[in-house]
């Protein structure tokens, strides 16, 4: 509980204060707009329609001081998958559980019946049945 005497000097502070921040003019120069920034290093444009470009995207009260050439640009994960090589299966079906231990996913079987490689719901890697050769 304040005192009463500690009342009205604390009323005068803050009068004090409103008048100095009232009278300071200076309005801080907007940032100038960035240029656009690939969405990644080796996938340079949006792969989804309704995907905003990256600066768009950065564009909320969070981002409002963000400089978008300092900010890293991490690799498409689809370019990674895509070279990523397909891996042969001696047999009917393929077991993925992502690797890494505890770092993986949950485990699932692939059907590799159909011709053609066959990729893992979860992660993306892609399997194939080895040719059989009677």
């Amino acid at each position: 509980m304040l005192s009463r005497r500690l009342v009205p000097q604390l009323n005068q502070t803050f009068k004090s204060l409103a008048r100095t921040a009232s009278s300071s003019s200076s309005v801080p120069a907007k940032p100038q707009p960035a240029t656009p920034a690939p969405q990644a290093p080796n996938y340079p444009s949006t792969w989804s329609t309704n995907q905003q470009p990256r600066p768009a995207a950065g564009s909320g009260p969070r981002f409002e001081q963000t400089a978008m050439e300092l900010q890293p640009n991490p690799l498409s994960a689809m370019e990674l998958i895509a070279n990523e090589p397909v891996r042969l299966v001696h047999g009917r079906k393929a077991v993925c559980d992502g690797g890494g231990g505890p770092l993986g996913h949950p485990k699932v079987f692939i059907n590799l019946d159909a011709p053609g490689p066959r990729a893992c719901g979860y992660c993306g890697i892609r399997f194939e049945q080895a040719q059989h050769h009677h």
